[in-house]
């Protein structure tokens, strides 16, 4: 490549998206699931929202992460989405450089915050269960509100170095990123230095931040277990299950996309490029979707009130 044309690309003023390589023909047909689930979950996670704000029996610890959990699924969903299907719809591929890498700090920063949040609820859950009687003096409004904040920035400034590093290298290869969004790896891989460093970064991130909550979770549901299975009655020890039901599946749903799409990233070398990105947009799709109706159907008191609000329309 002539240095003229190296030029060109060291500081790229936009980016183009190409949506999901190799399915162009097929961005209109995969724009309707991908609007669905955007609907479900913007209409969801608000419903969430609304429903605690609104009623004060609900105004709790568990809630009150709930209601967390909710914000940063709002935020994953609209800061890639509306981009994603105007790629789909109307083939408006270009990004500024700058919104790439904005896009890129808060898909990450709030995937990072959400992991951070089921593991906070996992310490919820385990406190609730296994100590029963000190719940409300362990859990009180300030120790959720500096919770709140600990994973707050903790999501900030881990993913803080991602779009610093971003900008510092010359892309003089092309601005052309095989991707619906700006995901970390998708954009450093356009860049012609040694990236070593953001590779690297980018892995610790990924594995070790994700992993470290994992193992905290999994530290708190031993105890939760053992606690659950030495309850003298089985009608005690379903209802004590019961209680973590939700916060099971709102796991399951967020880690396993993740963790199917980070072996597929890792070792399907052989794998299409549309099946990874397919793949990376299903880590971020699926669980705002699934959460607010796992929370809303498993979570009593959430379907009660949302019973309630509808009969009261009705009438």
């Amino acid at each position: 490549m002539s240095d003229s044309n190296k030029t060109d690309f060291t500081n790229p003023s936009t980016f183009i998206l190409l949506g999901i390589p190799g399915l162009e023909v097929a961005h209109v047909l995969i724009s309707i699931p991908f609007c669905s689930m955007y609907a479900i979950a913007i209409l969801g996670n608000l419903t969430i929202l609304f429903i605690v704000k609104r009623e004060t029996s609900l105004h709790g610890p568990m809630y009150y992460f709930l209601c967390m959990l909710a914000v940063t699924d709002l935020v994953l969903s609209m800061s890639t989405l509306p981009k994603t299907l105007s790629i789909f719809w109307f083939n408006s591929k270009e990004i500024d450089f700058s919104a790439c890498l904005t896009q890129m700090y808060f898909i990450h920063s709030f995937f990072v915050m959400e992991s951070g949040i089921l593991m906070a609820m996992a310490f919820d859950r385990y406190v609730a269960i296994c100590h029963p009687l000190r719940y409300s003096t362990i859990l009180t409004n300030p120790l959720v509100a500096k919770i709140g904040l600990a994973v707050v920035l903790r999501g900030i400034m881990v993913i803080l170095p991602y779009p610093f590093l971003a900008r510092r290298w010359p892309y003089c290869r092309t601005n052309i990123i095989p991707h619906s969004y700006c995901e970390h790896m998708a954009v450093v891989k356009l860049a012609c230095a040694d990236t070593r460093i953001s590779s690297y970064y980018g892995l610790f991130v990924a594995f070790f931040v994700p992993g470290l909550d994992v193992f905290f979770i999994a530290m708190s549901y031993t105890q939760i277990f053992r606690a659950i299975f030495i309850l003298p009655t089985k009608d005690t020890r379903l209802k004590a299950l019961g209680t973590c039901g939700s916060h099971f599946c709102a796991i399951l749903a967020f880690h396993i996309p993740v963790l199917f799409s980070s072996l597929t990233y890792q070792f399907g070398h052989n794998v299409s490029l549309h099946f990874h990105v397919l793949m990376a947009n299903v880590y971020l799709r699926v669980p705002p979707m699934l959460h607010p109706i796992i929370y809303g159907v498993r979570t009593k008191q959430i379907r009660d009130r949302l019973l309630r609000l509808f009969t009261q329309k009705r009438t």
